[in-house]
C-alpha cells in the first residue's frame, strides 16, 4: 500500500511537470488510474475464492473439511498413520476360535467371558457377547467388573475371579501360559486377535477374533504410496498380529502393542522425525492423537468424540477418500498459487502503464474508466480460475 501511494503521488507529480496541457487533468487521472489498477481485489479473492470451492466439492465427495487451515496443511503430509480397529479393519470383529484349555467346556468358557465382557464397550467385547447370544448361552452378572485399558477386563462370576485380555494382563496377573503359547502364536500368525480367560489365577481358554480388512483399505493405501506418501498401521495389537493384517494392505511400518493414552505421543514422535503427519481414526482413543496430527481425519463411522476431534471427515468407509482429500488440498493449493501469481502479474505488469511510462502508446489510454475495466476482468479472471476446481473429480 505505501509503495502504491508513492507511484501515485509520483505519477501525480510528473504528469503536473512534465505532462501536456491540461497539465493539472492528466495528472489527476492518471494518479487516480494508478490508484484502481492497483486496487488489491484479484490479490484479496485469490485464496478465499479457492478455499470455498474446495471445501465445497469436497462436501460433493464426502469429504467435509472443517476449516481452510485443514485443507491447506494437507497438501504437504507426507506421513499417514492409520488406526487399525474400524478404521484398516470393517470394526466389527468375530469370535473365530474358542480353545479349551482347563476342565471347562467350550460352552462355559464362553459364558464365563460373554458374562464379563458384557460390561465391556470394545468391539472385541461386543463380539464375545454377540457369540454367547448366538449360542444361546445364559450370561451371569459379574461383580466388582473393572476394564483395563489396553489389557482387558476383570470381575467375580459365580464367586469366583475372572480375568480375560492379552499377554501383558497375564503376565501382570502372574498366569504361566506354558505350552498355550505356541497356539497362540499360531492364531496371531493368522491375523487374529488372541484373548486369554483364566479363572482364579488359573489359565482356562484362549478365544480367537478376527476383523476383516475393508475392501477399499489396500487401493487406498496403494493410492498414498504412489504419491510417496508413508502409511503406517497405529495398534494395541501384538507385533505378530499387527503385521499380519498390515501385509494384507501393504503398509510395512507397524507401531503395536500401543496403549490407548500412548497414541497422541506416537505421533508426536513421528512429527519429531520432521514428518508433517496425518491421523485418521474412528475411536474415542484416537480422539488425542486427531488432535495432535498436523490433520486429524475420522471415519464418519466413528464416535462423535472422534469426529469432533478431527478436521477433516469422511462421510464414506471408503479409505481412497484420504489420498482424495490430500489430492483435493493440493489442487485448492496449486489454484490459489496461480490466482496470486495472475493478481500479482497484473499489478506488477499494468502499474507502469496506468504510470503513463509506455505514454503515448498505452499510457494516455489507461485513464480511470479503462483501469476500472481491467481491474474487474482481473477479478473475474481470478474467480474463473478457482471455479476450475469443481471439474475435480476424487476417482
Amino acid at each position: 500500500v505505501p509503495i502504491v501511494l508513492i507511484l501515485a503521488i509520483i505519477t501525480f507529480v510528473g504528469w503536473y511537470v512534465f505532462g501536456p496541457t491540461p497539465t493539472l487533468l492528466y495528472a489527476i487521472l492518471n494518479m487516480i488510474a494508478v490508484l484502481i489498477i492497483a486496487c488489491p481485489c484479484a490479490m484479496g479473492l485469490a485464496t478465499p475464492t479457492a478455499i470455498m470451492v474446495g471445501t465445497g466439492k469436497g462436501a460433493e465427495n464426502g469429504i467435509l473439511i472443517k476449516d481452510a487451515e485443514s485443507l491447506e496443511t494437507a497438501h504437504k503430509v507426507n506421513t499417514v498413520i492409520f488406526d487399525k480397529t474400524g478404521t484398516l479393519t470393517k470394526g466389527k470383529p468375530e469370535v473365530t476360535d474358542i480353545i479349551v484349555i482347563g476342565n471347562l467346556s467350550s460352552g462355559e468358557a464362553l459364558r464365563f467371558a460373554g458374562s464379563l465382557e458384557k460390561g465391556s464397550e470394545h468391539s472385541l467385547a461386543e463380539s464375545i457377547v454377540n457369540k454367547a447370544e448366538l449360542e444361546k448361552i445364559v450370561l451371569s452378572k459379574a461383580e466388582g467388573f473393572k476394564a483395563i485399558p489396553g489389557h482387558g477386563v476383570e470381575g467375580n462370576i459365580d464367586g469366583r475371579r475372572v480375568v480375560l485380555g492379552n499377554k501383558r494382563l497375564m503376565d501382570k496377573e502372574s498366569i504361566l501360559l506354558g505350552d498355550s503359547s505356541i497356539v497362540i502364536d499360531r492364531l496371531e500368525g493368522g491375523g487374529k486377535t488372541v484373548m486369554m480367560l483364566a479363572i482364579d489365577s488359573k489359565l482356562e481358554a484362549l478365544i480367537a477374533v478376527a476383523d476383516t480388512v475393508k475392501e477399499s483399505s489396500k487401493a487406498g493405501i496403494l493410492m498414498l504410496i504412489k504419491m510417496k506418501i508413508e502409511p503406517i498401521m497405529i495398534t494395541g495389537d501384538n507385533m505378530r498380529t499387527a503385521m499380519a493384517i498390515a501385509s494384507q494392505v501393504g503398509i510395512t511400518r507397524v507401531l503395536a502393542e500401543v496403549l490407548p493414552q500412548e497414541k497422541e505421543a506416537e505421533v508426536r514422535k513421528i512429527q519429531a522425525e520432521g514428518k508433517i503427519v496425518a491421523m485418521v481414526g474412528d475411536g474415542i482413543n484416537d480422539a488425542p492423537a486427531l488432535v495432535a496430527a498436523d490433520v486429524g481425519i475420522a471415519m464418519g463411522t466413528g464416535t462423535d468424540v472422534a469426529i469432533e476431534a478431527a478436521d477433516i471427515t469422511l462421510i464414506s468407509k471408503d479409505l481412497r477418500a484420504v489420498a482424495g482429500a490430500i489430492i483435493l488440498s493440493k489442487r485448492t493449493m496449486r489454484t490459489i498459487k496461480l490466482n496470486l501469481f495472475w493478481a500479482f502479474a497484473y499489478n506488477i505488469s499494468l502499474i507502469p502503464v496506468a504510470m503513463g511510462i509506455l505514454y503515448p502508446v498505452w499510457g494516455i489510454l489507461m485513464n480511470p474508466i479503462f483501469a476500472s475495466v481491467a481491474m474487474a476482468t482481473s477479478s473475474i479472471s481470478v474467480v474463473g480460475n478457482s471455479l476450475l476446481l469443481k471439474r475435480f473429480k476424487t476417482k
